[in-house]
């Protein structure tokens, strides 16, 4: 892909369920406010309700909300399936092939239109799309850098480490990690997040608490918008 079709970044989870479309929608608050255009996108999303407009996914409406200028709800999300279970599963019981030129079209379009696209993944790392295309496989194609969102609870550390460690052996450019406190009850917040700022190899680029709204939530993402600011 061109360099100039290129002003995007890829947020991924440790898991499915970690806030991975809050802190987009945060973050693209955060891009807006240093004066930024900034789109988000959701390649690909189950889950979805009908509408008389189609298949519409709550998520992907969030980032169109959060995003100026706002996208036309196809580019956001090229794939919707109405089943909220594993994509992968979803296409087939839909007998869809969920084609990357697609996903691409509909990047290049956005990106054209914006100084960052913020394209949110679907559940982790390694979920698959096809037999032979993965969630991965999205930022390694588009050639974007990655933020790695961090649910705050317990067994984060570990599902932070491997995250962190997959996105790095598959060739990816890591800008660092978000921390999202999803689980108001968790002990010792504040020693994992010093150990995972200890263990993990790439920065903090900020941590969102519990509640709130994104608009709000994205004062604690400067860091973040400074390392996308900051890119090559």
């Amino acid at each position: 892909m061109n360099d100039y079709l290129r002003p995007g970044v890829f947020i991924a989870g440790t898991d499915t369920g970690v806030g991975k479309t809050f802190v987009s929608c945060a973050l693209l608050h955060a891009l807006r406010a240093a004066g930024m255009r900034a789109i988000g996108m959701k390649p690909v999303a189950s889950g979805c309700e009908r509408t008389p407009q189609g298949l519409r996914n709550e998520d992907a409406l969030a980032l169109i909300a959060a995003s100026d200028p706002q996208p036309d709800y196809a580019m956001c999300n090229p794939y919707a399936f109405e089943p909220a279970i594993a994509p992968h599963l979803a296409a087939a019981d839909a007998n869809s092939d969920i084609d990357f030129s697609r996903i691409e079209s509909a990047y290049t379009h956005l990106a054209t239109r914006a100084d960052c696209v913020v394209v949110e993944g679907v559940g982790g790392w390694r979920v698959p799309l096809t037999d032979s295309l993965e969630a991965a496989d999205i930022p390694r194609r588009l050639s974007l850098p990655v933020i790695l969102v961090v649910g705050l609870r317990l067994g984060c550390i570990n599902h932070a480490r491997l995250s962190m460690q997959g996105i790095l052996d598959d060739g990816c450019e890591l800008l660092g990690w978000i921390g999202n406190a999803i689980d108001p009850a968790m002990e010792r917040r504040q020693d994992n997040i010093e150990t995972l700022r200890r263990l993990l190899p790439e920065p903090c680029l900020g941590v969102l608490g519990h509640g709130g709204d994104p608009g709000s939530a994205s004062v604690n993402l400067r860091d973040a918008v400074r390392a996308i600011q900051q890119r090559p």
